[in-house]
């Protein structure tokens, strides 16, 4: 089978499988990269998964998630960090040059503080990051989830915790599901592109109507989005990274996995 070499899948995305049995579908189905989410990762030796990726010809793309930087108190930005520190030593173990951030929220709390929050945080792990030269790709959420998922709703949000922190290793992942209603979309993916900080790309759908505002996205075209021209303004960028298909969907975690791969790669 002729191998995608720019498709890369999520393992959140046919969640149903253990790793083990999605990289072999994933290698078996010609996708060329792979998005590993941290609990694919529990109870395995996280090298090892690695060398396996591997030696199927899949390419590590990144660890998903790390972030949730804000909290009330202390302790729990503190302890927020040593998980990102944790995310940092798996991801160097993995092999995944990337870290992709959700930067967290707490509700209550001013959207400025959180958003302050999550530079510091950004900022005191850094040096770890540095270390083990791994970038930190904060991805905008959709404001539906500004109460407590992410103080990082717009590609602008992003882009200025960037300016501020003023790093190479810091960029932003771009998710259509969250950006795709933003009026300031292009000029932002252009002044992303244009400071090299556009560091990941990932595919979905918006269904209409949503039925579950987590778990109901969709399988590309299958929604609202204008997916081509989205696609065209981050490839106008110079962006040649993998288009990385991310679908949280009860209704298709609920199908024929192998139905829902063969979908996914003739979506493309």
């Amino acid at each position: 089978m002729t191998r995608d070499s720019k498709l890369c899948i999520h393992t959140i995305t046919t969640k149903p499988w253990p790793i083990e049995v999605a990289m072999d579908k994933y290698a078996a189905a010609g996708i060329g990269g792979i998005t590993v989410w941290r609990q694919a990762l529990e109870g395995r030796d996280i090298a090892k998964v690695g060398d396996d990726l591997r030696s199927r010809d899949l390419e590590i793309v990144s660890l998903c998630r790390g972030g949730f930087f804000p909290n009330k108190t202390p302790e729990g930005r503190a302890a927020a960090s040593e998980d990102n520190r944790l995310a940092i030593r798996e991801a160097a173990a993995l092999g995944a040059p990337m870290i992709v951030l959700v930067c967290g929220a707490v509700p209550g709390q001013p959207l400025a503080e959180s958003r302050k929050q999550i530079a510091d945080g950004i900022a005191a792990v850094l040096p770890l990051a540095e270390e083990h030269g791994i970038r930190l790709a904060i991805e905008p959420l959709h404001p539906m989830y500004a109460d407590d998922r992410s103080a990082v709703n717009t590609m602008a949000s992003a882009n200025a915790i960037c300016d501020l922190l003023d790093h190479p290793l810091v960029g932003i992942a771009a998710d259509v599901y969250h950006i795709w209603w933003d009026p300031d979309l292009a000029e932002q993916i252009r002044i992303t592109g244009e400071k090299d900080r556009l560091f990941a790309f990932h595919l979905c759908d918006w269904m209409t109507p949503t039925t579950d505002l987590l778990n109901d996205r969709g399988l590309m075209g299958e929604g609202c989005i204008d997916l081509k021209g989205i696609r065209a303004m981050v490839e106008a960028t110079g962006f040649t990274g993998f288009n990385e298909v991310e679908i949280f969907s009860k209704r298709w975690w609920s199908a024929d996995q192998d139905e829902f791969l063969a979908r996914i790669v003739g979506a493309i």
